[in-house]
């Protein structure tokens, strides 16, 4: 057996793979309660609930499969990136059990294990274009197989997943914003308002999201009477037909036309309709919507992978906060 583990930000996930990569259980704690009175994550509130639920969710997960800690084999755990505190409960708990249970220990990338999520449900022929839509990261990758993939163009400001929640805090909305936007703006009217379409016609495969939210915030300041619904909506629509559209560009300049759309945000279900409705040649894959958001099946499946590989981590290898890869060198488009 492969014990899973994910605490990168404020979800607790557990997960249980067999030897032969068949996804047993898998478990998530939110602390969506816990974190919505402050509008978003308070990093310390987070680590210290990662810390008083991990144990008990692995021993549940354990006893309620009937496996015992001498049945594991290995052992696969998040190293970043993402909050520190946070990943430090959950590397240092995957470590022990790494010790003294003589397993190997499996460093896994949060944003690779996303890339590789929608293996839970399908399998994508290489190479494809992976869209990583979050709140800390939006990303366009270039995989090629489980261990080649290369950045193409990254936001430069805020992730498309933070826009959601700081455009839903201005108005009024609770935390999370994503899907409470999501669903007044089924209600709105999407041409009521104009807004920008940052980074839409530039020639790279870069994201930008702050000005938007700057536009909605001057609209509010200078409108006195505003249809929440009509803005939901406006709002979505500009954020998701850039993300779209830039996808759709790369995917036809470069000549991949598989799309594989992960992260939080990939569960909005007015991104995926965009997404179907625009693609032409392009086959666009959207992970299940339990492997959307941040869990342990994902850390466990691209554990399994490495684990079959001899891909091991040293125990003095250390957790980090900030994404490892380096951006593609790409002719000019």
């Amino acid at each position: 057996m492969l014990l899973a583990i994910e605490t990168s930000c404020d979800e607790t996930g557990v997960a249980l793979f067999s030897e032969e990569g068949t996804l047993i259980k898998d478990y998530v704690y939110s602390q969506v309660a816990l974190h919505s009175p402050f509008g978003g994550i308070v990093p310390e509130l987070a680590s210290r609930k990662q810390l008083e639920i991990l144990y008990p969710l692995v021993k549940r997960a354990l006893e309620e499969n009937n496996i015992k800690l001498s049945d594991l084999k290995a052992i696969a755990v998040t190293f970043g990136p993402g909050l520190i505190g946070s990943l430090l409960v959950g590397v240092t708990f995957a470590k022990a059990l790494s010790l003294s249970l003589r397993i190997p220990l499996i460093a896994i990338d949060h944003l690779a294990a996303h890339l590789f999520s929608i293996f839970l449900e399908s399998e994508v022929p290489f190479p494809y274009l992976g869209l990583l839509i979050s709140g800390g990261h939006t990303a366009l990758f270039m995989v090629k197989d489980f261990d080649e993939y290369e950045l193409l163009g990254h936001t430069r400001d805020d992730a498309a997943g933070e826009a959601f929640d700081k455009v839903a805090k201005l108005l009024g909305l609770p935390y999370p914003g994503g899907p409470i936007i999501d669903q007044l703006a089924q209600k709105g009217n999407a041409s009521r308002y104009n807004l920008p379409r940052p980074m839409l016609e530039e020639n790279n495969f870069d994201f930008s999201f702050s000005g938007l939210k700057t536009a909605i915030y001057l609209l509010l300041k200078r409108e006195q009477e505003i249809s929440k619904e009509d803005l939901c909506a406006s709002f979505q629509l500009a954020l998701c037909e850039v993300l779209v559209e830039k996808t759709l560009r790369a995917s036809r300049l470069l000549k991949v036309p598989n799309i594989v759309v992960a992260g939080g945000v990939s569960a909005n279900s007015f991104l995926r309709r965009l997404f179907m409705e625009r693609a032409e040649r392009e086959n666009i894959f959207f992970p299940p919507l339990p492997y959307c958001t941040d869990n342990a099946a994902m850390v466990g499946f691209l554990g399994w992978v490495k684990w079959k590989k001899g891909d091991f981590a040293s125990l003095e290898a250390e957790p980090y906060t900030r994404a490892l890869f380096k951006k593609a060198t790409l002719p000019l488009l």
